[in-house]
C-alpha cells in the first residue's frame, strides 16, 4: 500500500495468473460454507467439523492447557471459540484475537406463528437486526432453524434449500393497487407486522361437515407427520426464514460474487481458515465466531457474555500468570464488514475515507455515529503494528470509514472486547448492499483478508 492512505491499489490490477487462481480457488470453498452456513448455527457447526478435522478436540473448564493443545468451546451451539496454544510466553506476548460473528440479519418466527385468514395459513414473525423491510418480499427464503421438545430432543429444519424442496414468501402489493403504499417513505412501505409468511392454502378436512376444513389444520398434520412435531412445540423452536438461493458469481468476469449473509460470514471464515493454514505461529490465538452481533451483542451466545473473559482467565490459570497480564498483552482484530463505495450513491461517501471494491482488506479505526459514538477508537500505535506486519507480508490494504459523519454509522464487537483492556481495531471486507438478501463482495478483499489474518497470526 501506498504510504498515501487515498492511493488504493485494485488487487486485480496487480494479480499474476498465479495470484488470480488463489483468489478463485479461496472463493470456491468460501460459497460451500455461504450456503451450508445460513444460520449462526450452521456456522457454527460446519466451522466445528472443519476443527475437528484440523485436529481440535473440545475444551472443559477445569482443564489445563499446554503449549501445543488445539481445542474449541462450542458454546450452546451457536456461538463458537477455537483456541490454539502457542509456544510464545502468553504473559508478555498476549493472545492474538480474531472474533468475528456468524448471524445475520433475517425474518425469525414468533413463539406463537400460526393463523389463518380467507384461505392461506400465515407464520407471523420478527425481524432481527438491521433490515430494509421493503426489500424481503417477494423473494423465495427458506426455513431454517431448531425446535426443542419436551422431552429435551431437538429437531434441526431446513426447507427451501433443495431443489425439490418449496419455498416460502412475503407478499407485496402489485403496482396497480399501490398507489396509497407509494406515498410512504421507504421505511413505512411495508411494516414489521406485514412481514408474514406464506405457508400454504390446501386445506384439511377434520370430518364430514365441510366447516371443518382448515389449512392450518393441514399444515399442523404435515408438520407432525414429517417431524413429530405439534403446535404448542413453536414455544421452544427458534425458526427464521433466509433467502433461498445460494452464493453467485457476479458480472462476466466472475470477479465479484453475491449472496445471502455477507455480513459477517465473510470475514468469519478468513478467520477460522487463517488459523487452520497458519499451523507454523509461535502466538497463542483465539479465534471467535460470534452470535447476536446484529442485536448488540446480548446474551449467552454474544460477545458481551463472560464466557470470553473466562476462557482467558482459563488459559491464563494453565500458566500461571496473570490474566490481566494476558489481556493487557493481547491484541484482537474484530472481523467485521464495511460499507463498500458504491458509485450509483455516491452522496453518502466520503471519497478520501471509504472502502473501494477490489482495493484490499478494509481497516477501519473507528466506527460508531457521528461524533464516533459507541465506538471502539483504536490506538494510533496498533495501526503502525498492523502497518507493518502487513506491508512485510504483501497483503493489500485501505482505511475506511462507514460513509460521511452525519450520514448514519454503525458498531461491532470491537467496543466489548477494548473494555478488556485489549488492543482492538475493526478490519474486514467492503460490501455492497449490506444487511440486504443479496450482498455482493470482491472476491479480491475476501482473500486480502485472509491473508492479513494469516500475517496477523504469524
Amino acid at each position: 500500500m501506498s504510504e498515501l492512505a487515498y492511493k488504493r491499489t485494485n488487487v486485480y490490477e496487480k494479480a499474476d495468473d498465479k495470484l488470480l487462481q488463489e483468489i478463485f480457488d479461496y472463493a470456491k470453498g468460501y460459497k460451500v460454507f455461504l450456503d451450508e452456513g445460513k444460520t449462526e448455527r450452521e456456522a457454527c457447526a460446519f466451522a466445528k467439523e472443519q476443527a475437528k478435522l484440523h485436529g481440535y478436540k473440545p475444551y472443559q473448564f477445569g482443564q489445563k492447557l499446554s503449549v501445543g493443545d488445539k481445542v474449541y468451546y462450542d458454546n450452546r451451539g451457536k456461538n463458537l471459540y477455537l483456541i490454539k496454544v502457542g509456544s510464545k510466553d502468553i504473559a508478555t506476548n498476549g493472545i492474538r484475537i480474531l472474533a468475528s460473528h456468524i448471524d445475520s440479519p433475517r425474518i425469525d418466527f414468533k413463539q406463537v406463528p400460526l393463523y389463518e385468514t380467507d384461505g392461506i395459513a400465515f407464520a407471523k414473525t420478527h425481524y432481527y437486526g438491521g433490515i430494509r423491510k421493503y426489500q424481503w418480499a417477494t423473494v423465495p427464503l427458506a426455513l431454517h432453524g431448531a425446535v426443542a421438545l419436551k422431552d429435551g430432543s431437538v429437531i434441526d429444519i431446513k426447507v427451501g434449500e433443495d431443489e425439490n424442496d418449496p419455498v416460502f414468501y412475503i407478499s407485496d402489493l402489485l403496482p396497480h393497487l399501490a398507489s396509497k403504499q407509494n406515498a410512504k417513505t421507504l421505511a413505512e412501505g411495508i411494516g414489521g407486522e406485514d412481514l408474514n409468511v406464506w405457508l400454504g392454502n390446501i386445506p384439511y378436512t377434520l370430518a364430514e361437515n365441510e366447516k371443518d376444513k382448515t389449512v392450518k389444520e393441514n399444515l399442523l398434520k404435515i408438520l407432525f407427520e414429517k417431524y413429530g412435531m405439534k403446535e404448542e412445540d413453536f414455544l421452544s423452536a427458534e425458526l427464521c426464514v433466509v433467502p433461498a438461493y445460494k452464493a453467485k458469481d457476479v458480472g462476466f468476469d466472475r470477479g465479484l460474487m453475491g449472496a445471502y449473509g455477507h455480513d459477517d460470514r465473510v470475514c468469519s471464515y478468513p478467520a477460522f481458515t487463517a488459523l487452520f493454514d497458519e499451523e507454523n505461529s509461535e502466538q497463542t490465538v483465539m479465534v471467535i465466531l460470534a452470535d447476536k452481533e446484529e442485536i448488540g451483542s446480548e446474551g449467552t451466545t454474544g460477545m458481551q457474555c463472560v464466557l470470553f473473559t473466562d476462557l482467558i482467565d482459563a488459559l491464563a490459570q494453565s500458566f500461571g500468570v496473570s490474566s490481566a497480564q494476558v489481556r493487557a498483552n493481547s491484541k484482537c482484530l474484530s472481523a467485521d464488514v464495511n460499507a463498500g463505495y458504491d458509485p450509483n450513491f455516491r452522496d453518502v461517501c466520503e471519497p478520501l475515507n471509504t472502502a473501494y471494491i477490489s482495493c484490499g482488506a478494509g481497516v477501519t479505526k473507528f466506527t460508531g455515529a457521528r461524533g464516533k459514538g459507541s465506538s471502539n477508537d483504536a490506538d494510533a500505535e496498533f495501526i503502525g503494528f498492523l502497518r507493518r506486519i502487513f506491508d512485510e507480508n504483501g497483503v493489500i490494504w485501505q482505511t475506511g470509514e462507514m460513509g460521511k459523519v452525519d450520514a448514519g454509522g454503525g458498531g461491532t464487537v470491537a467496543k466489548y472486547i477494548a473494555k478488556m483492556n485489549i488492543d482492538t481495531i475493526d478490519i474486514g471486507v467492503p460490501v455492497i448492499s449490506m444487511h440486504s438478501p443479496f450482498e455482493v463482495i470482491s472476491k479480491a478483499d475476501l482473500y486480502e483478508v485472509y491473508l492479513a489474518f494469516r500475517a496477523f497470526l504469524k
